[in-house]
């Protein structure tokens, strides 16, 4: 009696719970990737630079704002970051290792000079600090491993003569940044020099260990984590991968260097068993690390920063192809090899976007996230385009290529996993 006599408008309304919220949000946002990749596929192009754009649109001034699950996608894309370098690190064992470092490490130096030097200069161009500079250096410099590998494995090229070369370059990109990383969360934080000459010291110290790791007791770590149940092995590699990746953060060594690193160190069947059970969870999680960094642009900030990020891109598609015929022409790569070499190393994505995410973070500064995003859309559609027409493309007669000609062919090289 007492509850019919009370007006209506005394009673309160229903509101929406929180994770409710987060719940609608985050299913519109897996369903608008859903239909990304299914686009990317059909087109044949990689579905990162449609990822961007959806966190470019989901973002401040874009056209679909997301807010309760903002915290959600921040962990998420964390985790996204973190299983795509244990992974990437799984695909490496001490024999590639060994073999990519002593065969062309001269390769290596002309990549890091070649491609990080004109990020940095443009960098210093725009009036940006030298920290700035240093990290567009980093976005300029490396290739993205998960863009190329998956395309080497879509158009048939992992058994190709060239193709170990191209590994053993982005080999030593991944072991380059496991140093360059915790170097820029350093300097990031303000560290004087002689702190960073220590951040520098520990990460390098930290990677010669996992390679001893990875050599001498890869086998006896393997066999600890190994496990015939799929839910114990899992739940064994992603405890041990959070745990290393949140104690390498702590110490400011970067959680995804750490992930990398561990990665080195299981090999064998359990390195197989987990290669098969993680990628459809990596990408997941990828997709949302890239959806978070576009959300953290303002699509209109894209416009200033258009035209300097295309110039660099043809400059720096330019240098990576003449490092990739280089490398190859080292190792008595045909004229169509080396070229092909060259082509396939023009893509950047991930790596680029990790690098550019510290500088954001950080506030190192405000032109940077939408530079890099720019510059990644580019060069991950350029360079997908340029891999498949690959052999289409006619090729500009190289300095030296005739003399290169006349070098005998090797013996087939056996077909190389991809990374990814």
């Amino acid at each position: 009696m007492l509850a019919a006599a009370l007006p209506l408008e005394v009673l309160p309304e229903p509101e929406p719970s929180h994770a409710g919220s987060v719940l609608i949000e985050l299913g519109i946002i897996l369903l608008v990737l859903a239909l990304l990749g299914r686009l990317a596929q059909r087109i044949g192009i990689p579905s990162i630079p449609l990822y961007l754009l959806a966190g470019l649109l989901m973002g401040d001034g874009g056209f679909i704002p997301v807010s309760a699950g903002e915290e959600f996608l921040e962990v998420g894309a964390e985790i996204g970051v973190v299983l795509l370098l244990l992974l990437l690190g799984l695909e490496y064992s001490p024999l590639d290792l060994r073999n990519g470092l002593r065969s062309n490490w001269v390769a290596g130096l002309v990549d890091g000079v070649a491609n990080g030097v004109p990020g940095f200069a443009v960098g210093l161009m725009m009036g940006w600090s030298f920290t700035a500079s240093l990290l567009l250096a980093g976005v300029t410099y490396i290739s993205s491993s998960g863009i190329i590998a998956r395309l080497l494995d879509d158009f048939d090229r992992v058994a190709n003569r060239e193709t170990p070369v191209l590994l053993s370059l982005l080999v030593m990109e991944d072991i380059v940044m496991a140093v360059f990383l915790p170097l820029m969360a350093v300097l990031l934080v303000g560290a004087t020099l002689i702190q960073g000459a220590v951040a520098a010291a520990i990460a390098l110290s930290l990677v010669a260990i996992a390679f001893v790791v990875s050599i001498k007791l890869s086998e006896r770590v393997s066999a600890l984590v190994h496990s015939h149940s799929r839910e114990l092995l899992l739940l064994t590699v992603l405890g041990l991968t959070f745990l290393v990746a949140g104690l390498a953060d702590a110490v400011q060594v970067s959680a995804a260097v750490g992930a990398f690193l561990l990665g080195l160190t299981l090999s064998g069947q359990v390195a197989d068993d987990v290669r098969g059970l993680l990628p459809p969870l990596r990408d997941v999680f990828g997709g949302l690390f890239f959806v978070f960094f576009g959300l953290t642009i303002d699509p209109r900030d894209l416009l200033p920063v258009l035209l300097p990020a295309l110039g660099l891109a043809v400059v720096t598609a330019i240098t990576k192809i003449y490092t990739g015929v280089f490398a190859a022409r080292r190792n008595g790569i045909g004229p169509k090899g080396q070229w092909r070499t060259g082509l396939s190393l023009v893509p950047r994505g991930e790596f680029s976007i990790v690098i550019a995410g510290l500088g954001v973070a950080a506030g190192a500064q405000s032109q940077l996230g939408p530079f890099a995003a720019a510059y990644v859309l580019i060069l991950a559609v350029a360079g997908s385009l340029l891999m498949r027409f690959a052999d289409r493309i006619p090729s500009p007669r190289l300095r030296g290529q005739s003399a290169w000609k006349s070098i005998p062919e090797h013996k087939p090289v056996p077909p190389h996993r991809p990374l990814a």
